[in-house]
């Protein structure tokens, strides 16, 4: 069981593609034949991804300026989408927030579940069903490692991609045999491969370059791992490490630890 096929009245739907994991898949995807239906919140550099993909690989980019985080703006896309064939869904849209919960932006952490968890949710269930009408589909869901252990100052962030992990699971298990696919990427640290020395923080200057996943490494492990019909992937040699840690050191040791790490980062 693979990817779906490119087909001319098809598009993959990826969230979050103006940067990073998102603009990497949605490249690979371009390569790959499949006509895209890019979404962000920056129209510019959504528009200047769609001149790029369609000039170098004949496909159709359609782009829709959307903020995931407002509901209706999710609703405004969900409306756009409606009578579009959605052959393939990433849902790599997020953000995050460092510190202790009662002191933050109270708006800020809303958009954060809102785009991290709900907007996900929803797009997942709108392409659902038609997927399993056809009877071919895939979607990915970008969780994260962090979402395997509660982490003190990173609170909201790890409820949303915990739930976003074990939400991902669940539908991977749920949808055998049906001919759609369902996995979850749950990367842990991802950044450019070439990052410029007045841009790098003391982890950058600490791990090794080659531990580091890049937003191309992870595109293309995530893509072969949807192909394969894999239940997770985790890309690259630092972020499986911190994966496995996350899963056998005991809660009551990891998790004070990391949250000392990340209030240093608030």
């Amino acid at each position: 069981m693979g990817l779906p096929q490119p087909r001319p009245q098809s598009y993959a739907l990826i969230t979050g593609a103006s940067q990073g994991i998102g603009a990497a898949l949605a490249r690979d995807l371009a390569k790959l034949g499949h006509n895209l239906i890019i979404v962000a919140r920056r129209e510019p550099v959504l528009a200047a991804l769609a001149a790029e993909l369609e000039a170098a690989h004949g496909v159709e980019v359609l782009v829709r300026a959307h903020d995931l985080s407002q509901p209706d703006q999710v609703s405004e896309l969900l409306a756009e989408i409606a009578e579009l064939e959605i052959s393939i869904l990433i849902n790599s849209a997020g953000i995050a927030s460092f510190g202790p919960l009662a002191k933050a932006d109270w708006d800020y952490e809303i958009s954060q579940f809102e785009l991290n968890a709900a907007a996900v949710f929803r797009l997942t269930y709108a392409v659902l069903q038609p997927m399993l009408d056809r009877g071919v589909g895939a979607i990915c869901n970008v969780g994260s490692a962090a979402g395997n252990v509660p982490i003190p100052n990173n609170a909201t962030y790890v409820f949303t991609k915990a739930g976003v992990n074990a939400f991902t699971e669940a539908l991977h298990y749920e949808l055998k045999g049906t001919g759609v696919t369902c996995t979850l990427l749950a990367p842990g640290p991802v950044r450019e491969a070439v990052l410029p020395e007045a841009e790098k923080s003391i982890i950058d200057k600490v791990v090794p370059d080659f531990l580091w996943t890049t937003y191309e490494t992870c595109a293309a492990e995530t893509l072969d791992a949807m192909a394969k019909n894999k239940r997770r992937v985790v890309p690259g040699p630092l972020s499986k490490a911190m994966n496995a840690v996350s899963l056998v050191v005991p809660t009551g040791v990891i998790s004070p630890v990391m949250g000392w790490f990340y209030a240093k980062m608030s």
